[in-house]
């Protein structure tokens, strides 16, 4: 069992799905974060704006805020998934591991494979495990963990237990995994037992709620039982200590910076 301190960090994607409803840039992302009393973020590619090629100056920033890097985390139009673009996709991953390099501990996330094009799903898993498992060793060579992060959204490859299972028997063990409570309940898996059976693979962990139904919810108005989720990572010997809560119910579509700070308070009220 890991001895990591838990730490509670904050996923910007609550923004970034507004599209462009969305109309600020990344400080207003790390004020309203510190603001709500977190200690950490996860930005995304589409959200990191003008400090793309500035670690240091996103560094300093992230300082001013009293906030820690957790994440970095990069999808691709390829959805991971095409071939012709896997050169493409590891060039993506050497740049970002050059980025998060300069952020001791702060890992990169990949997202979740996506079917894009026609074909058998089968050659989809083996593509997908071929750019996590080069990506990871791009980042091994930079200092920088990678790690996989399986969504339930539209045409995603890594939904039911047997979308992990066909992905994740292909994955190196340098590949590591960020489960995501809320994506995994709505492919209608036994979150308990996912967890366990993977639990060697888990870095961290995106924290969400989805109500019976399978639609977002305001952490704790759902049906995660976010105590026993936090209690099986932290048996992970990879667990880094981090939850990283990231919601997409309404109510955070309609005010994201009050819908994170009303989840870091039902954290406190849970304990953590």
């Amino acid at each position: 069992m890991t001895d990591a301190v838990l730490k509670i960090g904050c996923q910007t994607f609550t923004w970034e799905m507004l599209g462009s409803g969305w109309t600020g840039g990344p400080h207003d992302l790390l004020k309203a974060i510190s603001a709500g009393e977190y200690a950490g973020i996860e930005i995304t590619d589409t959200m990191i704006g003008h400090y793309a090629d500035k670690p240091q100056a996103f560094a300093t920033a992230l300082a001013d805020h009293g906030l820690t890097l957790v994440s970095f985390a990069f999808g691709s139009k390829s959805g991971f998934t095409e071939p012709s673009l896997l050169a493409e996709d590891l060039d993506t991953a050497r740049r970002w591991a050059a980025f998060v390099a300069h952020f001791p501990g702060a890992l990169i996330s990949m997202g979740s494979a996506t079917v894009m094009s026609e074909g058998a799903r089968e050659d989809k898993f083996t593509v997908a495990a071929e750019v996590y498992n080069r990506a990871a060793e791009i980042g091994r060579a930079a200092g920088v963990a990678f790690a996989v992060h399986p969504s339930s959204h539209h045409n995603t490859l890594l939904f039911t237990r047997a979308d992990y299972d066909a992905l994740f028997a292909q994955l190196e063990p340098i590949v590591g995994w960020v489960p995501d409570t809320g994506h995994i309940l709505r492919g209608g898996q036994d979150i308990d037992d996912t967890l366990a059976t993977y639990r060697s693979r888990i870095r961290y962990v995106h924290l969400k709620d989805v109500d019976a139904a399978g639609d977002w919810a305001m952490l704790g108005a759902g049906v995660c039982d976010v105590p026993a989720v936090i209690a099986s990572v932290k048996q992970g010997p990879q667990f880094n200590g981090w939850i990283v809560v990231e919601e997409e119910s309404e109510e955070a579509g309609r005010d994201p910076a009050a819908a994170v700070a009303r989840n870091r308070e039902t954290m406190r009220r849970m304990g953590f």
